[in-house]
């Protein structure tokens, strides 16, 4: 649950579904950890079971925009640009250190299911936000873990992956999503910058949509 537009429609997915739901976050000292009220704000609306906040410190490692303040974040690229290459917002990783984080908890829990937002059409194109690497970490579930052991795996649902950010947004409007108290900005201030590369796929479909984004902008 980072707080932003895809982590939130996926847990008002989730409660759609059916699900006693529990929410895990991770403060891991990144530059935009602003997200984090955002993602306490949204669990108190979604009312959650539990919110957990997970803690570690990513900046003694770097090697992303979003963890080292020598590398420059990208800004006012168009579309075209952001899907040419995987960008310097990746977090060498991320997804293979939360999952693992969430799986521990899941197991403790005896949870049925994994929810996460990852999206495989975002222009990004993390390597860790792809359908092969869910699959693989499915098995890793399987394999790792006393339930998946015992016949039972923990099952990972990523219903974002093939949604366009237009289509997400479509989805999470049917399920209420507060799109006001969500943050998908990267540059880390109060207020969204409107240029970094999150902030301009964000602002691009809603503006696709017709649509207003009712959080405010630099």
């Amino acid at each position: 649950m980072s707080g932003g537009l895809d982590s939130s429609t996926v847990l008002y997915q989730a409660k759609a579904d059916g699900c006693e739901c529990y929410a895990i976050s991770f403060d891991y000292q990144q530059r935009h950890r602003r997200e984090l009220n955002s993602a306490r704000h949204v669990a108190q609306t979604a009312q959650v079971v539990e919110h957990q906040v997970v803690n570690f410190d990513l900046r003694q490692w770097g090697g992303s925009a979003l963890t080292d303040d020598k590398i420059d974040l990208p800004e006012a690229r168009s579309l075209a640009e952001m899907s040419q290459n995987i960008p310097v917002t990746y977090v060498p990783a991320r997804n293979t250190i939360f999952l693992s984080f969430a799986l521990g908890y899941a197991e403790a829990i005896a949870a049925e299911r994994v929810y996460i937002g990852v999206n495989a059409l975002d222009y990004s194109g993390y390597p860790d936000c792809r359908p092969d690497y869910i699959q693989a970490m499915q098995e890793v579930f399987r394999l790792g873990t006393k339930q998946g052991r015992e016949g039972n795996p923990t099952a990972i649902v990523a219903p974002l992956v093939n949604l366009k950010k237009t289509e997400i947004i479509q989805l999470g409007n049917t399920l209420g999503v507060p799109w006001d108290l969500t943050w998908s900005c990267y540059s880390g201030g109060d207020v969204a910058c409107g240029v970094c590369d999150s902030c301009r796929l964000r602002l691009a479909a809603f503006d696709e949509l017709g649509l207003t984004d009712p959080v405010p902008y630099a």
